[in-house]
């Protein structure tokens, strides 16, 4: 999926303008610094395992056994790095490329939608 960065520049100056408008009123809107690129593109560096579809993800193969990943675990492309399960059936995830774990981005349990970010891989 390609992102249109006028779009995005587009909500952010509209985010900017809704900022402004309501500090004029003394309203406060907690919002991100936009201004601040790292934190806007933080996750640049790394690569992401997304789902392949909608179901609940397991980091582990059963209840109580050691998770696929861990953080700061090395990883080859092909390893599984957890169980999506939809409509009674568990499809295994692998990793779409070589790595280290950075970061879980869902928890074991965790209902996922299609193409959400799994794992971060650096």
């Amino acid at each position: 999926m390609e992102i249109d960065k006028k779009v995005i520049k587009k909500l952010i100056d509209a985010l900017e303008d809704l900022k402004k408008s309501l500090s004029k009123t003394g309203e406060k809107l907690d919002l991100p610094d936009v201004e601040n690129k790292s934190e806007v593109n933080e996750n640049e560096s790394y690569k992401a395992v997304k789902s392949p579809i909608i179901g609940t993800a397991y980091l582990a193969p059963e209840p109580g056994a050691k998770p696929f990943v861990e953080n700061g675990k090395k990883i080859k492309k092909g390893d599984t790095v957890m169980i999506v399960e939809a409509m009674k059936t568990m499809n295994h995830v692998p990793s779409t490329c070589d790595g280290i774990v950075k970061k879980i981005s869902v928890e074991d349990g965790q209902p996922v939608e299609y193409d959400q970010v799994l794992i971060l891989v650096e």
